[in-house]
């Protein structure tokens, strides 16, 4: 009862998210009230299943609470696929939310029936069991499991589409600031367009710009989570590491937190060179003339890899695209 409490609440303060979309200020108050009662639901499911450091162990409602979940959704995906007029087709189904194709239909159909099945879908189940509709994908791209991109339409009269993205390069936090903006920027292309030739014009104007050394550095720093004294002797020390202890026998004052992310690039070396051999601070590549990024780790490592899983879907392949180039 507590749990449907606290996502019945949940429900209300994100549909008060919608209520005034231009008070960014409103929205991110809502926002954090909001990620903060799924966060407590979350945790207090997770303390009924940790049966040997819960504070509360109960296998049997944690074990529950999957199962009615699982016989929601499998319910909610029957009713959709036994109404022909719909013409809905589920394609992906994630412990609580559904995606559905509506081939064919305009986007005002698509507002409608998509209304039509949150109301059918709220109605089979007992409150406070709801299935709220909440956005219109033109177009999307289904990756995997938890991993999508598309131009959003939260209502029926906007006119401007959002972009949105989930689990993907362009909101992850482990590659460099220019894999987020070529991929965001490539994927708005060719939604926008249609047309892959101003997709690889795109991509190719961006490789020559590394590879002529006129992209910002600031652009293809990393900076991932330092941990000093967890790493094994049997191999080398990841590049953050490297850099940290690099910065360490300068100055001893240099240590770097617990989990501290410590920024470094990769500079261009010989043929037989390791990457940790050819990471350096950001510091490092200013102030020394003779090294320069390795445009080549970047372009193949950080820029074509998430291009790739987007644009094969439509028999692209960016390789191709960036073997094709003069290489300067």
């Amino acid at each position: 009862k507590m749990l449907g409490e606290i996502l019945e609440t949940r429900v209300m303060v994100k549909s008060g998210m919608k209520a005034d979309p231009n008070n960014k200020a409103l929205r991110k108050v809502l926002n954090n009230r909001q990620l903060a009662l799924k966060l407590t639901a979350n945790v207090t499911y997770g303390y009924t299943s940790a049966s040997f450091s819960g504070r509360m162990p109960c296998a049997e409602i944690a074990d529950s609470i999957v199962q009615t979940g699982r016989e929601t959704l499998e319910a909610a995906i029957s009713l959709i696929h036994d109404v022909p007029r719909w013409g809905a087709e589920v394609v992906y189904g994630d412990t609580d939310s559904l995606f559905i194709h509506l081939p064919g239909k305009t986007r005002d159909e698509a507002f409608r029936i998509g209304e039509e099945i949150a109301k059918k879908v709220t109605d089979l189940n007992p409150r406070p069991m709801k299935l709220n509709f909440e956005k219109v994908y033109h177009p999307c791209v289904l990756l995997a499991k938890k991993r999508y991109v598309g131009f959003k339409l939260e209502k029926a009269s906007q006119v401007e589409p959002g972009f949105d993205a989930k689990g993907i390069e362009t909101v992850r936090r482990d590659g460099v600031p220019a894999q987020a903006k070529i991929t965001e920027k490539t994927i708005k292309l060719l939604f926008r367009t249609k047309d892959l030739s101003q997709v690889k014009s795109y991509f190719q104007q961006q490789c020559q710009k590394i590879m002529s050394g006129s992209a910002s550095i600031q652009d293809f720093i990393f900076a991932k989570e330092v941990k000093l004294g967890t790493y094994s002797d049997k191999g080398p020390p990841p590049p953050g590491a490297l850099v940290a202890t690099k910065r360490m026998l300068e100055d001893e004052r240099a240590e770097p937190q617990y989990g501290e992310r410590v920024p470094y690039v990769v500079v261009a070396g010989g043929p037989n060179d390791r990457l940790i051999d050819r990471t350096v601070s950001p510091q490092e590549l200013l102030h020394n003339d003779h090294k320069e990024l390795d445009a080549d780790y970047y372009i193949e490592k950080a820029l074509i890899p998430p291009l790739n899983r987007v644009l094969q879907l439509v028999g692209v392949d960016v390789k191709t695209w960036y073997a094709q180039m003069p290489k300067t």
